[in-house]
């Protein structure tokens, strides 16, 4: 006998539904490819522990990285309570306890499965170096309560210690460079790649107690000791860096005024960089409390010493040129001041920092010439104290001192660093670039991802996306087809 109709109907759909579903599964098994799924984002955590403040910073770059350097960028900066480190002197505990709150910060914003793969690392720099030569067993004590305290965290405490003065300049050409996109940039094609060398700029740092210059000279670095070597996204780089202890802005200003001092020793004081008519009295003992002074305060002193502005900017450069050596490098083309070998400076410089706090203040920041930035120097050293502590009242603080910071600088920049008219211009003073604080912290970081291993992005399975519509479809109309071969079951009365 033959298939009834209903058979032979039956017979029909489970074909198709059979021939839909074959489909729909080659589909699923056969058309998948691989994709790579966004790297992984790791953090970095470092504490910039200078002579007047400590900051905290907090990195963040893709773990997959490019020529073994990871592209880093600022998530987080925090000032912690209080002054410098090297302040703690009497109770070293609090040094460790001050650096709390922003840590609190920083393990928020990281999530807590990161934690453990974060590295943490606490640089201390000239205010702990001058504190170390002053009296080491008191830099040890501060040390050891900063590393009670970051070892209770819960990250990868890399350890609290005295950044050397060639790091430190390093450190902060990297930065500068890395965040003009001088080390690597992205291209419109999508590639990361590296700019021409001859485009790289210098960097002038100036804290409280030290001043860095760093920057790559037109030939060879003649003496190593002030060469360093690093190695950024696989290409190579000479520098030359030197680092100036008791160059500092705080610094400066006390061996300034201890100099004065002991030209005056029975005071009052006058002091040719403060405005005239400026008048207090302070305690002489901080003054000579530092290993930049060097000296004893003089025999028959007061405890404390009256000071008087004179408002004289001719004289105070004369005074500030007192605290250089530059007899040292009579007839040397590659030397700075106190017989320091330096190349001639060449190409671009930023700088920051101190430098860049003093001109702002000064308003001389928006490149105006060095004959503009002196006048202007000069004119606010010659107004009267009265008017100056009117104009300016939520300045207070460092109010006296702007007129001798601006005179220093001038004098640093020229007859030390080696700057004149025609390579002024290429002076650039800022305190952020690319949106990122400017500083040795970033280059620390980025230096540091060279010796965290690179993680290769995680794959996954999956379709594209019109093949997983089509499945999609055929799936729906096998089912489709299953509902009919069902229907025609149950409702259609056999012949």
């Amino acid at each position: 006998m033959g298939l009834s109709m209903k058979e032979r109907v039956l017979t029909a759909l489970l074909g198709i539904a059979a021939t839909l579903g074959l489909t729909a599964l080659v589909l699923v098994l056969v058309e998948v490819t691989s994709i790579l799924l966004p790297p992984e984002t790791k953090f970095g955590i470092v504490f910039d522990a200078g002579s007047s403040h400590t900051s905290l910073f907090v990195y963040k770059w893709p773990a997959d990285k490019e020529n073994d350097t990871g592209v880093v960028s600022q998530a987080l900066t925090c000032e912690a309570e209080g002054p410098g480190i090297s302040s703690y002197v009497s109770n070293p505990a609090q040094a460790g306890e001050s650096l709390r709150g922003c840590l609190e910060e920083a393990l928020a914003l990281i999530p807590k499965a990161q934690h453990p793969k974060t590295p943490m690392f606490l640089g201390a720099t000239a205010g702990m170096r001058l504190l170390s030569l002053k009296n080491n067993s008191q830099a040890e004590r501060i040390f050891a309560e900063v590393t009670r305290v970051l070892n209770q965290s819960p990250v990868d405490f890399r350890g609290a210690t005295l950044l050397t003065g060639l790091d430190e300049g390093a450190f902060s050409w990297i930065t500068i460079n890395y965040v003009l996109g001088m080390l690597l940039t992205y291209t419109f094609s999508g590639e990361w790649v590296r700019p021409p060398e001859a485009t790289l700029v210098g960097a002038l740092d100036m804290g409280g107690a030290s001043t860095q210059i760093s920057f790559v000279p037109g030939g060879p670095i003649l003496d190593t000791s002030t060469e360093a070597t690093l190695r950024l996204y696989g290409s190579n780089y000479s520098v030359y860096t030197h680092s100036y202890l008791c160059f500092g802005r705080d610094q400066m200003l006390n061996r300034l005024l201890a100099r004065l001092v002991q030209a005056s020793p029975s005071g009052p004081v006058r002091h040719p960089c403060y405005h005239s008519g400026y008048l207090a009295t302070v305690p002489l003992a901080p003054v000579f409390d530092t290993p930049c002074v060097g000296a004893s305060p003089p025999g028959g002193a007061a405890r404390n010493i009256t000071l008087e502005g004179l408002g004289n900017p001719g004289t105070c450069i004369s005074a500030i040129r007192e605290l250089f050596n530059f007899s040292g490098c009579v007839g040397r083309k590659d030397c700075a001041f106190d017989g320091v070998y330096q190349p001639p400076v060449q190409g671009r410089f930023y700088a920051f920092a101190n430098f860049y706090y003093t001109f702002h203040f000064l308003n001389i920041t928006s490149g105006q010439s060095l004959d503009s930035v002196n006048t202007t120097i000069w004119r606010f050293c010659q107004q009267p104290w009265k008017v100056v502590d009117a104009s300016y009242p939520e300045d207070h603080r460092w109010l006296r001192d702007y007129c001798a910071s601006g005179l220093y600088i001038f004098t640093l920049l020229l007859e030390g660093y080696g700057f004149t008219e025609q390579t002024w211009p290429s002076i650039e003073f800022r305190r952020q670039a690319g949106g990122t604080d400017i500083g040795w912290t970033l280059g620390y970081m980025l230096n540091l991802t060279n010796m965290i291993p690179a993680e290769a992005p995680a794959q996954k399975q999956a379709q594209s996306f019109d093949v997983w519509v089509a499945s999609v479809v055929f799936v729906a109309l096998t089912l489709g087809v299953i509902l009919v071969a069902a229907a025609v079951q149950l409702f259609w009365p056999w012949d």
